[in-house]
């Protein structure tokens, strides 16, 4: 049950668009299913092993120095950054050019940084939650949250972009007020 109030929580809260999602990620992912699994998976990596990383800085960082999280959490993911592109530079070959681009624009998400943060005040919270278990499984729910968020944006992406909505509504403003009325009706199952 723990699991499945964490699930609606988080994906509450990335579509409330308050802590962990970036919209514009969100918007390139829900454009076709091949940028949806791409994105998806960029996404989940990055959460799941920046949440393993971020359990050792918790566990590290003196709490005199807690105000230093946000650049340690920011050079892991940098690092990370850097050593998914390489790997995959050798790794993909040919292939590197096209799936670059999921690299770069869900490494600074919104969807990662919030991650780290959230699981870090939940363990703040909750001392039982820090364990770096806890951190990864939270890591990667965020990515399962990432990916239940895209699929409902994915439902409605071509029916508010069509020509039946109004030209000066249509696109952005349209997904943002889906996105509003969903994350109200997924909130008040909790």
């Amino acid at each position: 049950m723990f699991l499945i109030n964490d699930l609606i929580a988080l994906l509450a809260v990335n579509l409330i668009l308050s802590q962990a999602l970036g919209t514009s990620t969100l918007f390139i992912a829900a454009g076709s299913m091949k940028n949806l699994v791409a994105t998806a998976c960029v996404i989940t990596f990055f959460t799941t092993v920046g949440a393993s990383a971020a359990y050792l800085i918790d566990l590290t960082l003196p709490s005199s120095v807690s105000e230093l999280r946000l650049l340690f959490y920011t050079l892991v993911i940098g690092f990370l950054y850097v050593l998914l592109l390489v790997a995959m530079y050798f790794l993909c070959g040919s292939k590197f050019e096209e799936l670059r681009q999921y690299v770069h624009i869900s490494a600074f998400n919104c969807a990662v940084m919030g991650t780290l943060f959230t699981i870090n005040e939940r363990s703040v919270m909750d001392g039982l939650m820090f364990s770096f278990g806890n951190y990864v499984a939270a890591g990667f729910e965020a990515g399962i949250g990432f990916i239940i968020a895209s699929l409902i944006l994915t439902a409605a992406y071509r029916k508010l972009n069509s020509s039946k909505v109004p030209a000066s509504f249509r696109g952005f403003p349209a997904m943002l007020v889906y996105l509003g009325i969903i994350s109200m009706a997924v909130y008040s199952l909790k």
